[in-house]
């Protein structure tokens, strides 16, 4: 039986102390050997936030996963997986697609991103939109890089990646989610909702960083890449099957590549030293959230902080690591 998450008064004081008022719905997790802490203020401890693109995070540990069931092997590439037709980007393999060394664009240009940022910024509006099957159009007319060793970070690359995984296992990257992470973890509030008529009664509306109110990112083409939620209380007993080695698709963690700015890179996790100290983690915005989760393995500690408002809580979560 997973250990319950309470909520802890010190640590909640601690969270509205470091995000102050910009962040007026906020949760943070701490999970060291001594105890699981979790708080939140605005919100439950149940309520689920957008894990943005932390959702990246998780869909490592389910490609790792996979190689280790033996449905994919890391050389498989994309054509063998998905209806792509013989274009450019079928020859990319997962290897790759997992350490944004792929050589794939962050998002593809018959996406029309500047268009859709302009629409997130002027009205609010989920800027993720395609069917799967529209994605796949747009990812055959992607212009692959000629040198794609060289990191890319790619939310096209993600959402293929996700998918590709579902199909090798012949099923849906939100039914994947659920039988290999939610179901086996007991994260109860953990799910890749379609659209937003699919969302729970514990889910939390998000905000821009000027409080305007944010549609949220409910799409089954973007699961993989940003597209999961989450609860505090979810991330808390995450991080302990993290540390602890039973996380399926643990070895995610591991760095294999190197990445952007000195840092390393595993399945989707990325490696920072600070301060002498490793840190593995993985950030998330989406139009009206932020989250954050990291761990310093070899103090057996982990944190997770999730905001519903679209300003960064990046050094919170660094703190809180340091310091728990």
């Amino acid at each position: 039986m997973t250990p319950r998450v309470d909520g802890d008064a010190r640590l909640g004081l601690r969270l509205a102390d470091e995000l102050g008022p910009r962040h007026p719905v906020a949760a943070a997790a701490v999970v060291t050997p001594s105890a699981v802490r979790a708080a939140a203020h605005g919100a439950d401890l149940g309520s689920d936030f957008e894990l943005a693109s932390v959702s990246k995070a998780l869909t490592g540990l389910l490609y790792t996963d996979a190689v280790g069931r033996g449905e994919v092997r890391p050389e498989t590439t994309l054509g063998e997986l998905l209806p792509l037709d013989g274009a450019p980007v079928a020859r990319a393999r997962l290897d790759a697609l997992s350490t944004h060394r792929a050589g794939l664009p962050r998002l593809p240009p018959a996406a029309q991103p500047w268009r859709r940022t302009f629409r997130l910024w002027r009205h609010g509006t989920n800027p993720y939109t395609e069917t799967l099957d529209e994605l796949f159009a747009q990812a055959r007319g992607v212009r692959v890089r000629r040198e794609p060793a060289r990191p890319r970070y790619s939310n096209l690359g993600f959402e293929l990646l996700g998918h590709g995984l579902a199909a090798a296992a012949g099923t849906t990257y939100a039914a994947m989610v659920e039988q290999r992470l939610a179901g086996p973890l007991e994260l109860t509030g953990l799910y890749v909702p379609a659209d937003a008529t699919l969302l729970r009664p514990s889910a939390l509306a998000g905000r821009s960083r000027r409080g305007r109110p944010r549609d949220p990112w409910a799409n089954p083409a973007l699961g993989p890449a940003g597209g999961v939620r989450a609860s505090i209380s979810d991330l808390a007993r995450l991080i302990e099957a993290l540390l602890d080695g039973t996380a399926p698709g643990v070895a995610a963690l591991e760095p294999v590549a190197t990445f952007a700015g000195g840092t390393r890179i595993g399945a989707g996790w990325v490696t920072t030293r600070v301060r002498g100290r490793e840190v593995t983690w993985h950030n998330g915005g989406s139009g009206g959230f932020r989250s954050w989760i990291g761990l310093d393995r070899a103090a057996d500690t982990g944190v997770a902080v999730l905001s519903a408002t679209a300003a960064s809580v990046d050094g919170v979560g660094f703190r809180l690591l340091a310091s728990p």
